[in-house]
């Protein structure tokens, strides 16, 4: 009984994990709730087919209509959508006789319908409804006399979406966070998981294939940006989801630390083995064995103390199990074994910190923990063959005293109370108006091309012209430029022309009977709504064959309809692309300009705060930095780093009909997909620069450092000017300096500064130098001079890609062939060595790094 139930809470785990905080599960369970309930009143009153129909679709747009976060709000769409509903089938209806007025009232539905988008969640929630159920009137052929009859299905069609929504799938705010969390602790066990697996491999002799270790490696990474992706989605709902806000920013800093920890464990144990980025078969120095060993066994012991819920309390062995790895954030008895290994160990201490912030800001961890004393040292993993743990000395210098739980709490408590509530101060950008302002014209084009759409699809079709009205609308829903509608409208296509094959062969297995139609109609719009997320061609898919199903149910399906279907959807796809290029083009280059000045304007910002944080101290001023550098004290750094990560995903969706595999332009493509690559890497390193700035907070072995005064003004100089250069479209054309150099500011006459990790490093400094890097004092500053100088690369390699005249001394970095993502160079993290006082020397290294 405890095997099934452990592969039954592993099962849902996955699927947790697969739909965070199950929104798809929860918007297909709604749609299809509200549906059924509809059709189970509608068939006790022997309905006719017609309004059967009429009902199912009514219930489906009242229900996938609704965006607005909270319930009350919610609930007060979905009266207004009631009004907007009886109001365009009273149109409809009445002027289902007249064709030409009622193709222009259809244009005028259509062109508020996309202007009301710049009313928020409730305009574009009535617009959805007031579209949809004007097409359900045209759909069913609605009429004067059959309005009364109509009325009454839109009323429960309304009502039962409401008892869906509030009754039957009730997802309020706070349940959602609750499932976003159990998806974040999923997917975080996972990438630890991976981690694991990495180490093992590394861990075993003689090495493993080369195909093995590329797979363990991708494994790690596509894992990482799932776990990332699973943060944004829970500081995205915060703000609705937690009615306290000091809570809400505490909870947004505890994940950030969790993941940040958590990618950086993954990037350092791919960094303690160098070739498994080398594309070389896996090699490991025999005398780092038993310590890579012991690695493997203490990240099976993190996985399961991550496996197990985070969100509640724990059995016994898990806190004496956690401060065990909680020593080794310290460097308590690590072992004997290369600085890169040792920094793995670290890692997992640091990970171990961040699951106990989490806890803390959850309220689920207590401060005194007496129990934790007489519980046993360890915790069984999920793996009973894992082999006993080899014995390892302990690294010179280390000790074995452990940091007891206590004290990490108090520290992380005065974290908390440092914590500032003030948003990022945003870029200073004039609103737009009128024809400037994007729904404005989305809305212009969508009516002219919901015009020609009109005029084309009755040239093809009298009785089905409203296919390619359908089609128009929908390829202009959540789209910003030209090359998105040509994207969707091509994926709408290929998925109705998949659908009509599935259409045809299901009519026939329908033959007439509403039950088995019904049902499948069901499954479709299960199947539409739980997929939309994940694929428009499938979601487009399950659309068509919903509709032959409907048309066989209604007694006039033929193969003919199908293939009209194919027709109409292709003439409105053209005709939205038509529209997009000729009425007030919306540029894809102009739309990915305009965002991608506001990612570097985001990362301005952010790296701006955090370096001004590092540099002056936990509690010194920030000298040295203009305006608006003045204000930084009363910024969230972390909740800055979310708006930049933001804003990237935003750039990403933006570029991917530029990035797409079907793009002809190769050129343009493999530039956009470097940029795009050169910003994750430049957020990757900014994220950890955040981090090293919070855990300044209330460590008294971090102090200020003003050597980064200078190096955070130039690269602050540097993405101000990309940043101007693209917004301007190449009109202000600034020069990016390279001096200071990171890696000479922090140079000195002497051996190596008392920040360094590791004798090894100091070693390798020598030997090439008889200056090496002599990097800030305290407990983290050795992976801030890293992170800077990789954004030093990255921002001057942004220079050719982009146009940009940058100085000669900066184009070792500037190669687009070169990879400067953070895959790259996973965490490099001791500070590095440069030439006796030559900037030359310290430029091949960074180009040689860079590559």
């Amino acid at each position: 009984m405890r095997k099934v139930r452990t592969v039954l809470v592993d099962g849902w785990d996955r699927f947790s994990a697969a739909d965070p905080g199950l929104l798809r599960l929860s918007s297909a369970s709604t749609t299809v709730g509200s549906i059924l309930v509809v059709l189970l009143v509608l068939a006790l009153f022997d309905t006719p087919e017609t309004l059967l129909v009429a009902g199912a679709l009514s219930a489906m747009s009242a229900s996938f209509a609704i965006s607005d976060p909270r319930p009350r709000d919610q609930a007060v769409t979905l009266a207004w959508g009631l009004a907007v509903a009886a109001a365009v089938v009273t149109a409809g209806a009445e002027l289902v006789t007249v064709r030409a007025a009622a193709d222009v009232a259809f244009v005028l539905v259509i062109f508020f319908a996309v202007y009301a988008r710049r009313y928020g969640p409730r305009g574009t929630g009535l617009g959805v409804i007031g579209f949809q159920l004007y097409f359900v009137s045209q759909f069913t052929h609605a009429d004067p006399a059959t309005l009364p009859r109509l009325y009454a299905v839109l009323v429960l069609a309304f009502a039962s979406a409401a008892v869906a929504r509030f009754g039957l799938v009730r997802a309020t705010p706070e349940r959602v966070l609750g499932r976003l969390g159990r998806a974040f602790r999923s997917r975080l066990a996972a990438l630890v998981e991976a981690v694991a697996e990495v180490a093992e491999l590394a861990g075993q002799a003689p090495a493993q294939s080369q195909a093995a270790a590329e797979a363990a490696a991708d494994a790690l990474r596509k894992r990482s940006a799932r776990l990332h992706e699973c943060a944004l989605m829970i500081q995205a709902r915060l703000e609705v989801s937690v009615p306290d806000e000091q809570t809400a920013t505490l909870i947004e800093h505890r994940v950030a630390e969790a993941e940040i920890a958590a990618e950086r464990l993954g990037r350092l144990v791919l960094r303690a083995h160098p070739s498994w980025t080398a594309g070389t078969p896996l090699s490991t120095e025999p005398a780092d064995l038993p310590a890579t060993q012991l690695l493997t066994r203490e990240l099976r012991r993190l996985h399961a103390l991550v496996l197990r819920n985070l969100y509640g309390p724990q059995p016994p062995g898990f806190h004496a199990a956690r401060d065990e790895l909680l020593g080794y954030r310290d460097g308590n008895h690590l072992p004997a074994a290369a600085p890169p290994v040792q920094d793995a160990f670290r890692a997992v201490g640091e990970l171990s910190r961040a699951i106990l912030g989490l806890r803390l800001a959850l309220g689920y961890e207590s401060e005194n923990l007496p129990e934790a004393a007489s519980e046993p040292a360890a915790v069984s993993t999920s793996t009973s063959t894992d082999a006993p743990a080899p014995t390892v000395a302990p690294a010179p210098g280390s000790t074995s005293t452990s940091t007891s739980t206590s004290d990490l709490e108090e520290e992380l408590e005065t974290e908390a109370a440092c914590l500032q509530l003030q948003d990022p101060a945003a870029s200073p950008t004039p609103p737009q108006t009128g024809l400037h302002r994007l729904t404005t014209r989305l809305a212009c084009q969508v009516t002219a091309g919901s015009a020609l759409a009109i005029l084309g699809g009755e040239l093809l079709s009298p009785q089905r012209w409203y296919w390619a009205v359908l089609t128009c609308w929908v390829v202009f829903m959540n789209t910003s430029s030209t090359g998105d509608i040509l994207v969707k409208g091509y994926r709408r296509l290929a998925g109705t022309v998949i659908g009509v094959l599935a259409g045809a062969a299901l009519a026939q297995v329908v033959g007439g009977d509403s039950r088995i139609a019904f049902a499948l109609v069901i499954v479709c719009v299960f199947g539409m709504f739980y997929t939309a997320p994940l694929s428009y061609t499938l979601m487009s898919f399950f659309v068509t064959t919903m509709i032959g199903v409907l048309y066989s149910l209604l007694g006039i399906f033929s193969a003919g309809v199908l293939v009209l279907r194919i027709e109409e959807t292709a003439v409105g796809a053209a005709c939205g692309f038509l529209a997009a290029t000729l009425v007030l083009p919306i540029q894809i280059s102009r739309r990915t300009d305009i965002q991608l000045a506001d990612v570097l304007d985001k990362l301005r910002l952010t790296l701006t705060l955090a370096v001004a944080r590092l540099a002056a101290g936990p509690d010194g001023p920030f000298r040295g930095f203009p305006a608006p550098a003045d204000a930084l004290l009363d910024q969230d750094v972390v909740h800055a780093t979310r708006g930049l990560d933001a804003a990237l995903d935003t750039l990403r969706a933006s570029v991917e009909p530029i990035t797409h595999p079907a793009s002809p332009l190769r050129a343009r493509r493999r530039r956009a997909r470097y940029v795009l690559g050169v910003l994750e890497g430049c957020a990757y390193h900014v994220r950890n620069l955040a981090a090293a700035a919070e855990l300044s907070h209330g460590d008294p072995r971090f102090g200020p450092e003003p050597r980064l005064t200078p190096v955070g003004l130039r690269l602050d100089r540097n993405a101000r000017v990309l940043a101007e250069f693209v917004r301007s479209e190449g009109k202000q054309a600034g020069r990016l300096a390279s001096d200071p150099d990171v890696l000479i500011v922090f140079s000195s006459p002497a051996g190596p500064g008392p920040g360094r990790e590791s004798e090894a490093e100091s070693e390798a400094g020598a030997q090439t130098t008889d200056r090496v890097v002599a990097v800030p004092e305290g407990l983290i500053a050795w992976r801030v001079v890293s992170h800077l100088q990789r954004i030093d690369e990255a921002l001057l390699g942004l220079a050719r890609p982009l146009g940009l005249p940058h100085e000669s001394s900066a184009e070792a970095a500037t190669d687009p062939d070169t990879d400067t993502s953070p895959d790259s160079d996973p965490d490099n993290g001791a500070g590095p060595a440069a030439a006796p006082g030559a900037e030359t020397a310290a430029r091949d290294r960074a180009a040689a790094n860079a590559r």
